[in-house]
Order: C-alpha cells, then sequence, then structure tokens
C-alpha cells in the first residue's frame, strides 16, 4: 500500500509539459488557463495528457520507449484524433521524462480505454474547466 501511495504522490507532482506553439505545464488539480484557450482554439471540451512509455510504471529502454511513442501517433494519426506533443517529469528528475501526447477532444472513457491498452497506470484528463485530474486505471 506504501508503494502505491508514493507512485500515486509522483504522479500528483509530476509536471506534465505541452509542446504546443504555447508550451504550458499542467499540474494535478490546478486549472490552466493555457490548457483551457487551447480547447477553445480546437473547439473541445477535454482533453487527455498520456504515454505510451515505461508500461506499469517498469523501467524500459529508450528505444523501445520511442517505438511505443511512435506506435501510439501512428494509430492517433489513423483515427483522426487531435494531438500536440508532450512529455511528463519528476522535479526530482529521478526517472526520466517520459514522451507523451495530449489529446485534444478525447472523452474520459475514451482516455482510460486508450491509457488501459497502453498499460499504463494512470492518465491525465481534463474536461471543459481545463483542470487536470490524474485519473488511476489500476
Amino acid at each position: 500500500m506504501a508503494q502505491r501511495a508514493a507512485t500515486v504522490r509522483a504522479y500528483r507532482q509530476t509536471h506534465y509539459r505541452v509542446l504546443a506553439p504555447q508550451r504550458f505545464t499542467l499540474h494535478i488539480g490546478r486549472r490552466s488557463a493555457p490548457l483551457q484557450a487551447l480547447h477553445a482554439t480546437y473547439d473541445v471540451g477535454s482533453s487527455a495528457f498520456i504515454s505510451a512509455s515505461n508500461p506499469y510504471s517498469q523501467s524500459w529502454s529508450l528505444a523501445r520507449n520511442v517505438a511505443r511513442h511512435q506506435a501510439l501517433i501512428a494509430s492517433l494519426t489513423r483515427y483522426g484524433h487531435t494531438y500536440v506533443q508532450g512529455y511528463g517529469r519528476h522535479p526530482a528528475g529521478t526517472w526520466p521524462a517520459e514522451r507523451s501526447v495530449l489529446v485534444l477532444g478525447m472523452t474520459l472513457s475514451q482516455a482510460q480505454a486508450l491509457g488501459a491498452a497502453l498499460q499504463q497506470n494512470a492518465i491525465v484528463w481534463s474536461g471543459a474547466d481545463a483542470l487536470p485530474q490524474l485519473i488511476m486505471l489500476r
């Protein structure tokens, strides 16, 4: 139980960097004006910040994580999802930054299904209020 609590705490502390034309960082539980503006620009009411890296928080090689990220991008493109590149990084720097995407217009149920398919412990989802929420998947 202590390990799970530490993992959740680490996810909550992580900086979720969005590499949109106007770069910004998402923080769990803090409303994001830049995210709200991005939602307005793309006329969407939600978004999901998702990584394909390091399934179930098991450290994978850079090459394997790059391949998983490329497969995620190919899948999002194939299904017509609009996304912005990003990465998640804990401020302590004890875990390598993880390539990620902010998928615009993704519903919570879609984001949960994608995160589960990518074998992730959690995703970050934001609704119309642009308030990033940590959504645990397991």
